[in-house]
C-alpha cells in the first residue's frame, strides 16, 4: 500500500490518504465541472478513515441528483476544492485527485456523467463509462 499525500494551492491544507482508493473516476457533472472550474474532475474515493486531514477547510453543500447534500470542502484562504462528503455515500471521502502531490500509478476506472461530457472529449481508455452515476 502506497501512502499518498496531498493539499491545497497554498499548503494551508495537508491531508494523508493511509489506504488504497476503492475507486478512481472522472466526474463529468456540472456541480464538478463547477468546483474544478474545468472540464470534469478526477476524483478518488477512499474510505473516511484512511483519510487525515490538517489544516481548516470551509464547506459549500451542493445538492445532486439523489437529492442529498454534498459537503464539498476547499481551502478558506487559497480556495483549492479538497475533498467531499456526500450523504450517499457514508464513510467515504470524495478526493480531489489534482490535489494530490503525485498522481503517480493512478488510472481512472470509470468515467461518470458522460452524458454531460464535452463532445470534443475522448473518453479514457480502458475506462468504464456511465451516463449517470452508478
Amino acid at each position: 500500500m502506497q501512502e499518498r499525500k496531498g493539499g491545497c494551492a497554498c499548503g494551508a491544507v495537508r491531508y494523508i490518504l493511509k489506504g488504497e482508493p476503492q475507486a478512481a473516476a472522472i466526474c463529468h457533472c456540472s456541480l464538478c465541472r463547477k468546483q474544478s472550474g474545468s472540464a470534469f474532475s478526477f476524483n478518488l474515493i477512499v474510505k473516511e478513515a484512511d483519510y487525515e486531514q490538517f489544516g481548516e477547510t470551509k464547506f459549500y453543500v451542493t445538492t445532486g441528483d439523489s437529492g442529498q447534500p454534498s459537503f464539498r470542502h476547499f481551502c478558506a484562504e487559497c480556495g483549492s476544492p479538497v475533498v467531499t462528503k456526500s450523504v450517499v455515500m457514508p464513510g467515504m471521502a470524495i478526493v480531489k485527485a489534482g490535489t494530490l502531490d503525485s498522481m503517480e500509478g493512478l488510472q481512472p476506472q470509470r468515467e461518470i456523467y458522460t452524458d454531460h461530457a464535452p463532445e470534443w472529449l475522448d473518453p479514457v481508455a480502458g475506462a468504464t463509462l456511465f451516463s449517470r452515476s452508478p
